[in-house]
Order: C-alpha cells, then structure tokens, then sequence
C-alpha cells in the first residue's frame, strides 16, 4: 500500500479506536509491506490533552524509528460545545478545548514524535485538518472555534515541516482533509452530503500521503490528492 515507503515499515497511529483511526490500522495491517502497526488511543493510556501522557507513550514505545505516524484525533463536538453559527455563541471553555484537542494535541504529538522519523530515508506524518480550516476557503462563515483550532493546526504542520527537514531532508509532512467520513463525528451534520467509509477514506488518505514528494512537506491537501487553499 505505502509503496514509497521500505519494505518492512514501522507505523504508528494515534486515535486507534476513532473511525478514521482504526480504519487506518486496519489498513497498514493489511499490507504485507509494513513490518508493524501500532496504534494509541485512550485505552492504553494515552491522552492527547495531557503531555506526560503523551512522554509517557514515546518512552513507552522504546527507542525505536517509526516511517509512518499518523495523526486520527481531534473533535468537533466536545463537552456539548458544538460548532457556533454566529460570533453570539463563542464560550471561551469551548473555544480553549478545540484549541486542546485540535492543534495543541497535534503539536505535543510532533513534539514527542517527530524525532522518531528516520534521518536517512523517506518518512511520513499525516495529520486529520479539514477543509473548514482553510481561511481562503471560507465562505460561509460560522463554526469559528473549529475553523480557527484548524487553520492553527495547518500553520503548525508547514512549520513543523520546515523544522524537520533540516535534519530529514526525505521526510514528508501534511495536514490532510478526509472529506465527509460515516462517522459519530460527522452524525449530527451530514444529512446534505455524500459521505465515505472508514476504510475508503483511510485507503484515500494513505494513497495521497504516499503520493507526496519531499518538497511538498508542510501542505493541506485533500483526501483526492488536490491541494486546499491556506
């Protein structure tokens, strides 16, 4: 599947048990290049809003490189705070947790992680945006907590990018949009849209990561493999 990638490839995803997640452990256990696929979530102990967790889960893993680390968290319901559809409806409570879950999560996930890739040959990071984060994009307004908590996260992985490739020239880094996946994520707000499978998006996600050379680190791209707009 990842054919960019060695043969015998160690991959690890975060937000395992999420439908996208495990869609894509699914995935990479599936193919018979990948030499093996971890995955962390909350059931082995693994918080992305606490940091010690998080150090707790790199030290955990041992010393090892990993060519492949997907990022399958983040949320867009949380404690009963739902997108806003006007400036009224801003909670500072609500605002500060997207800002957790979605962009401060994923950055400690780089933090503690990103040394992990290898130095001397092709690496991987993919982490879940969506295509509300984009600001040319935005035409419709609303949903400002996400939106902003996305666009944070996309600034934090073309920076990220540029840090990385100092020292692994070869590694590849992006934030992906998974278009509109069936699941409890995406429930409450997707009556008007077509939506994929776990598994279809997940396939998607790992063909278009695959896909992308070295100097298209640090980008936003699609589910289709087409660029989004910052």
């Amino acid at each position: 599947m990842l054919a960019s990638l060695q043969t015998g490839y160690r991959a690890l995803v975060f937000g395992a048990t999420g439908g996208i997640g495990s869609a894509v452990l699914r995935a990479l256990e599936a193919d018979a290049r990948c030499g093996e696929a971890l995955g962390l979530s909350r059931r082995n102990g693994f918080d992305l809003e606490d940091e010690a967790s998080i150090a707790a889960a790199a030290e955990r893993l041992g010393s090892g490189e990993f060519d492949l680390l997907f990022d399958a968290t983040g949320g867009l319901q949380l404690d009963g705070y739902g997108p806003e559809k006007s400036l009224r409806a801003i909670d500072p409570a609500g605002m500060a947790r997207q800002f957790a879950v979605n962009a401060i999560g994923p950055a400690l996930i780089l933090k503690h992680f990103a040394p992990r890739l290898p130095r001397g040959r092709r690496a991987l990071f993919g982490t879940l945006s969506a295509r509300v984060g984009s600001i040319g994009d935005n035409r419709l307004g609303g949903w400002i907590s996400y939106r902003a908590a996305k666009a944070a996260l996309n600034q934090i992985v073309r920076t990220a990018a540029i840090e990385v490739a100092r020292q692994r020239p070869e590694a590849v880094l992006a934030a992906l949009h998974p278009g509109t996946v069936a699941t409890r994520l995406s429930e409450p707000f997707a009556a008007s849209h077509d939506r994929l499978e776990p598994d279809e998006a997940a396939a998607a996600l790992l063909s278009v990561l695959d896909s992308l050379p070295a100097e298209r680190s640090g980008c936003f791209v699609a589910y289709d493999g087409k660029p989004i707009e910052w």
